[in-house]
């Protein structure tokens, strides 16, 4: 069993009702002892998040400006980017705002459907009010960054370009729709979580809110590249280095310890759970127990490292949000929550 593959979709396109989620939240865990040994030495990093199938999703790109739904709907866009084309799923606002929201996947993002349209109930959360919801598919270890070069470990073809493809094209297409330049916030979990504040740090003309859930927020603690670059190896054979050379500027530039002044005035949300299980984890058999006890084990180290970014934006006099409950392991259904907390300061930011 392998650690963060999310339950299959439904077959239709719409979110799949409360109860027949419910039965498929849950992440499945894997990486075994070797991987938690290397996150734990690190002390910051939650190993992370749902998803399985790499690259970009293909199909036959829109190539004009069409609302196939009238505003509050769902529709999925094949948008074009240097990467190819890259599938987008999208809910319009409700009263034709200009307001978006973008939702990250995690580690192993499929290039199916973004596991924030599946594993949770945020396209119904968000269902009344004026923000559109933006899901891209795919994306797997790829840490939401401009690679240096295509991944040399897996035969990949082409070079992640996925900050151009958020900040630049993916914009400007949606433009077309309504959606304006500015007036954006951006949410992710694990991998997502310091790339969603990596966006919002050096996009700020784009970006008005940020929120990172269980987020690995400490690029340079020790252990931490290596810990990186195993999970990127299991997650698709990707290779670490091809992302960003050893301590690389690039490589700085992805860490939010080094980058955290440069999000001074902005409104952020950072949370992780304490990895104490509750009602919402399943202990119910074996593999349950086993999942639950891999999921505590990160959680309790995304807790650490969103603790010590805690420190660091204290340090520099930045504001933010925090929310550290009590109990909470690494599954998806703590992420919803968080994200229902971080809900009203985002449709705050964006005047939505």
């Amino acid at each position: 069993m392998r650690y963060g593959r999310s339950a299959a979709p439904t077959p239709d396109s719409a979110p799949a009702s409360k109860g027949v989620r419910s039965g498929r939240r849950r992440a499945q865990f894997g990486w075994r002892g070797r991987l938690l040994a290397v996150g734990v030495a690190a002390l910051a990093l939650p190993l992370t998040t749902a998803v399985v199938i790499p690259t970009v999703a293909t199909a036959t790109p829109v190539t004009h400006s069409v609302h196939r739904t009238p505003p509050g709907g769902y529709q999925e866009l094949m948008v074009p980017s240097a990467m190819g084309p890259v599938k987008v799923q999208v809910q319009w606002a409700k009263r034709g705002g200009n307001a978006a929201l973008l939702l990250l996947d995690g580690l192993r993002a499929r290039d199916d459907r973004n596991a924030w349209s599946f594993e949770t109930n945020a396209q119904q959360m968000f269902g009344n009010d004026n923000v559109t919801l933006v899901m891209p598919v795919g994306g797997q270890s790829s840490w939401y960054s401009d690679w240096e070069s295509p991944s040399n470990t897996n035969g990949q073809k082409f070079t992640y370009k996925w900050e151009t493809f958020l900040t630049q094209e993916l914009p400007n297409f949606l433009a077309n729709y309504g959606v304006s330049h500015s007036n954006w916030a951006v949410a992710g979990l694990s991998m997502s979580g310091p790339a969603s504040l990596r966006l919002a740090a050096f996009h700020r003309d784009q970006f008005k809110y940020a929120a990172s859930f269980s987020g690995p927020l400490n690029w340079n603690a020790p252990g931490m590249r290596e810990a990186i670059r195993v999970m990127m190896l299991d997650a698709g054979r990707f290779n670490c280095d091809s992302m960003a050379a050893p301590w690389s500027p690039q490589w700085l530039r992805s860490d939010p310890m080094v980058f955290a002044p440069q999000l001074r005035g902005l409104p952020m949300f950072i949370s992780a759970g304490s990895g104490i299980p509750d009602q919402r984890d399943n202990v119910s058999s074996p593999a349950g127990i086993f999942n639950t006890g891999t999921a505590m084990g990160l959680e309790t180290i995304a807790m650490i490292s969103s603790h010590a970014f805690q420190a660091r934006l204290d340090s520099l006099g930045i504001p933010a949000a925090y929310d550290f409950p009590a109990t909470g392991t690494h599954i998806w259904l703590n992420w919803q929550d968080e994200l229902a907390k971080a809900r009203l300061g985002i449709l705050s930011a964006l005047h939505a």
